[in-house]
């Protein structure tokens, strides 16, 4: 079972949600002002507004100063705003920190509690809802998606909920960047398919492995066919919830969503220019406000927020003490393969291989609007490490989150 004392206590959704979240942000303060204080030589991106964060038993001090390490020198050389990271170990939380800003106009810093865009991490917490209506047998993921969406329009080949999630099915990707970008509001799931939904596909389904954002807003309208429930409502009670996940929502850019963060991109192709010499700029590209989206035609393709700790708290759900069954997890991060027999490292919403090492690891990056994401499981070796940050061009690569976890594989023995 999961540790009680793994986590922080996170606020709950609700009206009191806000008053939680200042007397957070008032209690935690003083460390704030004091470690700012104390580092006025150092990087404004990565000292003021730092987080004391979690106290490491000894054991995984030197994993937890390695990893830190690694961040602030990434942070720095990339001009990134502000970062957040959480790692667990064997059930336990040993690290949990913020680093920079989360707002950087009004130099608000980043916390554990900040929720950050976690962009394709949402298709892992989308494969989280197929895996329940599977084992409730709600849904056969390998019946013709039209079972669910019975108005989608047919194609030349069938397409099966197994093959939409694993990439197989022949879905285009995003196409223009106006999909990427875009400000309209789409009232519900199913009016977004509209989006792709008469496009050609790419290929026989089965026979290629192309990544596809828009197939999994497919499978948000297949969740809602198969369990009558509307799709963000059903994440809400029967993935989040129950799991314990108390910031994880839909990146409602209406909405007042206590602790989100400010969104940022670099470069000279984006609106609202506007530098920022604290932070500084790299390659002579100064920082800028990220454009206005609405994520609304890609819920459940990149459209949630989190906070680092419940991205961990959702990758060891998959190590113990989650809602799924153990087979229903490896046929999650299982890779799947091309009718020609070659694996994809895609099971269904999850990457998946093995190291150097010959270590089994399973994750998924993301990267949005203004945002990117890195989570990385170990399952055998028990370690989960989440990353998030508010710059659209982080470097937050899976790679990357390999060789942080990696630090933490074996550390402690």
């Amino acid at each position: 079972m999961m540790d009680p004392r793994m986590l922080r206590p996170l606020p709950r959704r609700g009206s009191g949600v806000l008053l939680l979240a200042l007397g957070a942000l008032l209690h935690a303060a003083p460390s704030i002002q004091a470690q700012a204080a104390s580092t006025t030589g150092a990087s404004a991106a990565t000292a003021q507004g730092a987080w004391a964060g979690t106290h490491a038993p000894a054991r995984y001090r030197a994993a937890v100063d390695s990893l830190r390490a690694t961040l602030a020198r990434l942070q720095s050389a990339e001009a990134i705003p502000g970062m957040s990271v959480a790692v667990i170990v064997d059930g336990r939380l040993v690290m949990s920190e913020g680093m920079g800003y989360a707002d950087l106009e009004n130099r608000v810093p980043a916390t554990p509690l900040t929720r950050f865009r976690i962009g394709s991490v949402s298709k892992s917490m989308t494969a989280e809802a197929v895996g329940l209506l599977v084992e409730q047998g709600k849904l056969d993921l390998d019946q013709p998606v039209q079972k669910y969406v019975p108005d989608y329009p047919r194609q030349k080949w069938p397409i099966t909920t197994r093959q939409v999630g694993g990439h197989l099915a022949g879905i285009r990707h995003y196409g223009a960047p106006g999909e990427m970008l875009s400000s309209r509001h789409y009232n519900d799931v199913r009016s977004a398919l509209s989006i792709f939904e008469n496009d050609s596909l790419l290929s026989e389904p089965g026979t290629r492995y192309f990544y596809s954002s828009n197939g999994f807003n497919l499978i948000s309208a297949v969740v809602e066919g198969a369990s009558g429930e509307r799709f963000l409502t059903y994440m809400t009670s029967h993935v989040f919830d129950p799991l314990g996940m108390r910031s994880i929502v839909a990146d409602h850019v209406d909405s007042l969503i206590p602790w989100r963060a400010s969104f940022y991109e670099r470069g000279e192709n984006v609106r609202l220019t506007w530098s920022v010499p604290l932070v500084g700029a790299v390659d002579g590209r100064s920082l800028t406000n990220a454009p206005y989206v609405d994520q609304s035609n890609k819920w459940a393709g990149g459209g949630f927020l989190s906070n680092s700790e419940d991205l961990a708290r959702f990758g060891w759900a998959h190590v113990e003490g989650g809602i799924l069954k153990p087979g229903t997890i490896s046929l999650l991060t299982t890779s799947q393969r091309t009718r020609d027999g070659k694996e994809t490292g895609y099971g269904i919403g999850w990457f998946t291989g093995v190291d150097d090492a010959g270590r089994r690891w399973f994750g998924h990056t993301g990267g949005s609007v203004g945002g990117r994401a890195v989570l990385v499981v170990y399952p055998e070796q028990r370690v989960v490490v989440a990353v998030l940050a508010n710059l659209g061009q982080a470097p937050l690569t899976r790679p990357f989150g390999l060789e942080l976890a990696r630090m933490f594989v074996g550390a402690g023995e």
